[in-house]
């Protein structure tokens, strides 16, 4: 096997591409930075290297790395954060103020170990508190798009809503695109929330070989613009994307989004009159949702089932 240095390695894959030092780092790091990492006199860091890779259109879990002591503390702050918002999306209400709290404990560690210049810690602090709020509540849907908008500028500074397309998204990036869109739907433009999510999915679509972790944003988009489908009484094409969500969600183990795209589907087939199909997909979804303790989401299903079909959860499942 063919050994190469990561720089050489990145300096041929642009080249390859067709592509200027400035539009690779445009974003991430400085061109005079770039061009010590591509001659191999700089070893970046794994942020860096992540970043770089994932605008290539590489698979960045391939490529393994010496670790320095802030960035093992930094990997592991971002993976307690991350596993504490899903916490936070599943809990109820009385339950957030806590756990809201620990976060951002977690995220005032996250900033110091990661130092003030690292933009991605930077970024990731921002989408994480855009998400969650500060001790004192939610954001205000103007206050958190401000957010969002600095969130994916300091990665993106020419990032442009219209212009979606045009850029190369890390894994952050599209989760900070698509709570922009799904901003817009509380605000009550669900029509721009709508454009947002469709030219993000199309993205996903037309680069799905070269994205790292394609399924998970393939869904968490989908998910999300289906919601909004269904809102706006589009109900098949909500039918048609949920349908394909689903199947995505059993091939590729992404079951976090299963019991959404079933509560989805659950929901417009009542709407189109389909009341046996619709009982049976609510019984999935909040078995679902019982057993992966969302109780948040769980609750919502039990009313849904009650209003629309008045039907009682299934306590037994079969």
């Amino acid at each position: 096997m063919e050994e190469m240095l990561i720089g050489t390695y990145i300096r041929q894959k642009r080249q390859d591409r067709g592509w200027t030092q400035e539009y690779l780092c445009d974003g991430i790091c400085s061109v005079p930075t770039l061009s010590r990492i591509e001659t191999n006199d700089r070893t970046p860091s794994s942020s860096v290297i992540k970043a770089l890779l994932e605008k290539l259109g590489l698979p960045a879990g391939q490529f393994f790395a010496l670790l320095s002591k802030d960035d093992i503390s930094v990997d592991r702050l971002k993976k307690k954060i991350r596993n504490d918002k899903i916490r936070f999306r599943r809990a109820a209400e009385s339950d957030r103020k806590v756990i809201r709290e620990q976060i951002l404990r977690d995220l005032g560690a996250l900033e110091e170990a990661g130092g003030e210049d690292n933009r991605f810690v930077r970024q990731f602090v921002l989408n994480t508190k855009a998400g969650i709020g500060m001790p004192e509540g939610f954001y205000t849907p103007e206050e958190q798009l401000e957010i969002l908008m600095e969130a994916i500028r300091l990665t993106i500074p020419r990032f442009d809503l219209k212009r979606i397309a045009s850029f190369r998204y890390s894994a952050e990036e599209i989760m900070i695109v698509n709570l922009i869109a799904r901003t817009y739907a509380k605000s009550g433009n669900r029509k721009k929330s709508l454009t947002i999510s469709r030219r993000l999915l199309r993205y996903i679509e037309n680069n799905n070989q070269t994205l790292d972790h394609y399924p998970r944003q393939f869904c968490l988009v989908a998910h999300n613009h289906a919601i909004d489908l269904t809102i706006e009484e589009q109900y098949n094409e909500a039918i048609l994307l949920s349908e394909r969500g689903r199947k995505i969600c059993v091939e590729e183990g992404e079951y976090q989004f299963l019991p959404g795209f079933l509560a989805i589907m659950a929901e417009c087939w009542y709407f189109l009159g389909n009341q046996s199909k619709s009982a049976e997909l609510y019984h999935q979804a909040y078995v679902l949702y019982k057993s992966f303790g969302d109780n948040l989401n769980r609750a919502a299903m039990q009313r849904e089932m009650k209003e629309h079909l008045g039907l009682d959860p299934p306590y037994e499942v079969w």
